[in-house]
């Protein structure tokens, strides 16, 4: 097998180290953000412990898929990473306030976490990581990291309830896959789906800015619930037409 350039050097450096080496270090990641975003040094430990409860429940999650070899590699790092601020953000929805006090702090984090989006893929391609795995850490951590900005936007009184349907419409197409196995196919790449994700990790932190006039936050939101709701319209309307058209095929986590 031919290597492409740093492959060598990459391989190298993963020989003996497994996930647990990553799952420690985002551990503590995880609790310096947390105490980061929180300024724990002034005595509010909470979000802390929200954050560390958060990464616990993600490490669940991941262990429960024993096989080291997806699991490690710099793609998936770059995802762990943005999995850690998400259950830094998750950690801090313990005291709402933080996401009007600190809301630079919470804005240049989510930043972060955009870039790290497109790093994570390019990683995976130069390094020849790619898995079913790495594809789904990725989508789930997006779709975590726009449900917590929904959220955070409810609790700090910055957006009414309708704005947790941005970061809920994920979960429950997937859970609505569970009753209508239609609904869990395989859907063909769509690049509609890459630009509405950035649309809404981009318009979520944009409604956290302190000085966003009232109108065009809700306007921005709103704006960003419509263009989800269609792309989720045209996924729907497209496995319903297909349902038939071949044996059901179930993503399965490698």
């Amino acid at each position: 097998m031919t290597h492409r350039p740093g492959a060598m050097w990459h391989d190298k450096f993963m020989k003996g180290k497994g996930i647990g080496f990553d799952l420690c270090a985002g551990a503590i990641l995880t609790a310096g953000l947390s105490a980061w975003l929180a300024e724990a040094w002034r005595g509010n430990g909470w979000p802390v412990l929200g954050g560390l409860a958060a990464y616990a429940l993600l490490v669940a999650i991941i262990t429960s898929f024993r096989s080291d070899r997806k699991l490690s590699g710099w793609a998936n790092r770059a995802t762990l990473l943005r999995a850690v601020i998400v259950c830094a953000l998750a950690g801090a929805l313990i005291e709402p306030a933080l996401f009007l006090e600190r809301a630079w702090a919470v804005i240049a984090l989510t930043l972060i976490a955009l870039l790290l989006d497109g790093l994570d893929g390019w990683l995976a391609r130069r390094f020849e990581e790619s898995s079913a795995f790495g594809a789904r850490f990725d989508m789930e951590t997006d779709a975590a990291l726009i449900l917590v900005l929904c959220v955070a936007l409810w609790l700090s009184g910055l957006a009414p309830a309708w704005v947790l349907a941005i970061g809920l419409m994920r979960p429950v197409f997937v859970l609505a896959g569970l009753l209508l196995p239609w609904l869990s196919r395989p859907l063909p790449e769509r690049f509609r789906r890459k630009l509405v994700c950035v649309v809404q990790v981009g318009a979520l932190p944009t409604a956290l800015v302190p000085f966003l006039p009232e109108a065009l936050r809700v306007t921005l939101l709103a704006g960003a619930l419509l263009a989800l709701a269609v792309s989720f319209a045209l996924d729907s309307t497209w496995l319903y037409r297909h349902r038939r058209a071949s044996h059901r095929t179930q993503w399965r986590m490698p």
